[in-house]
């Protein structure tokens, strides 16, 4: 079955996360990404392991799980776009495709013909979207960045984490590349709108989408309340700053978060947990209230919710208005009955032999379901298939590129290029 996007070709330039992510994500709503990889090193994530996927034998493929997880459903060519025949190149591909998506550093591809007012003039339909840190203009402009920093510049930073009168109270960085991720999906948005409107006009155009830009308008409803109010939101830990109880609370063998949005609910908990006299303290009786005794009140749940442990809990809840989980680790995530049911692992066979393991796209289309076609490609691949396909190369003019070091000669593990007619 075809994808929703099958009829696009995506020109993948990007590196890391953001932009792999975004176009991983149109790889598996069907779009033909094509991958463009640097000769002999490839993506920087392809390097960053250990863990690194196996092959059929149980032995390293040097190609990192960080890697596996945002490049599923791509093809990938290897081109030197330091070389002017590796710079031909990908003309030529964006003259066949109808989206490019590179993360450079503001000007890079300028330097070898492949801006977006270049290749605009070779294909007007094209929908050029750059990924960077800072945006393309501004004082900050030419500077890179990873996740983490704009973590800490866009605000997150200062309002993740423990209060600063808790032990480990400071700044924390969320585990995810949280900023990443986003952009990516933002990324993803904007490509699709651009395709949208390219209906109307019949023209791509440029899009503009920054790390920092993402990570500011992620805290909007933190940034607006400063807005309202003047007081410079702070860290709650695992607290919330309008709800209580809202927060995980210790069991007697591991934790229970416990999520009170009203008053009712409230009432339904304590009535669960046994503890009705609660509903009879007036310092509890409305959310204000017990926003504003928070911590009397969620001492006496914590003394409760300690006697017994997480699965009790949950078991008498079970069916309760009152929002509740656990804190799972990851395998226990993959052993959740929902989580079985809703099929999030995603096994893949390998191009190397034995399987590669990703987490299923959380889109679900009625119609035309995401389909995992590619396991994240080995670097360079598809480059003789691309290039025959997209280019109608023939043999001997791949064998030509190859020569010139337009192309990697040689691709560790990927099938053999075929021999041309005529060559030696």
């Amino acid at each position: 079955m075809a994808g929703t996007l099958s009829h696009l070709r995506v020109l993948d330039l990007t590196r890391v996360l953001a932009g792999p992510w975004s176009t991983q994500m149109l790889a598996d709503l069907g779009a033909d990404v094509i991958k463009v990889e640097r000769p002999k090193l490839g993506d920087d994530t392809r390097h960053w392991g250990p863990p690194w996927v196996k092959d059929g034998d149980g032995n390293d493929t040097r190609d990192s799980a960080y890697y596996t997880s945002a490049n599923r459903n791509k093809r990938s060519i290897t081109i030197d776009i330091a070389s002017p025949a590796g710079q031909q190149l990908v003309r030529e591909l964006a003259m066949h495709a109808d989206v490019l998506v590179e993360n450079y550093k503001v000007g890079d591809l300028r330097r070898y013909g492949l801006s977006y007012e270049d290749l605009h003039a070779v294909n007007p339909r094209l929908v050029y979207c750059s990924v960077t840190g800072y945006g393309q203009d501004g004082p900050y402009a030419e500077r890179p960045g990873y996740d983490f920093i704009f973590q800490g510049e866009g605000g997150l930073m200062s309002i993740n984490g423990e209060a600063d009168d808790k032990p480990g109270g400071g700044p924390m960085k969320t585990a995810i590349a949280v900023t990443d991720v986003l952009t990516g999906l933002n990324a993803t948005i904007a490509i699709l709108a651009a395709i949208e409107h390219r209906h109307l006009s019949g023209l791509g155009q440029h899009i503009d989408i920054a790390l920092l830009d993402t990570i500011v308008h992620f805290g909007s409803n933190q940034i607006v309340s400063y807005f309202t109010n003047g007081e410079i939101p702070r860290r709650w830990g695992n607290t919330h700053p309008n709800l209580t109880p809202y927060q995980p609370f210790k069991t007697a063998d591991g934790h229970i978060i416990i999520g009170c949005g009203n008053d009712g609910q409230f009432c339904k908990l304590c009535a669960d947990i046994g503890r009705e006299d609660l509903l009879a303290d007036a310092r509890f009786t409305t959310m204000s209230d017990r926003n504003i005794n928070r911590e009397v009140l969620t001492d006496q749940m914590a003394q409760t919710l300690v006697q017994h442990p997480t699965a009790h809990w949950l078991a008498l809840l079970e069916g309760s208005d009152v929002p509740n989980g656990s804190i799972n680790t990851y395998d226990k995530v993959f052993e959740h009955p929902q989580v079985v049911h809703r099929q999030l692992k995603v096994d893949m066979p390998h191009s190397k032999g034995g399987t590669v393991s990703t987490v299923r796209n959380p889109i679900r289309l009625s119609d035309t379901p995401v389909q995992y076609r590619y396991a994240p490609p080995l670097r360079g691949e598809h480059t003789d298939e691309i290039l025959a396909e997209v280019l109608g190369k023939s043999a001997l003019d791949i064998a030509g590129l190859r020569a010139a070091g337009a192309i990697e000669a040689a691709t560790p593990g990927a099938p053999a290029p075929a021999t041309p007619k005529g060559a030696a």
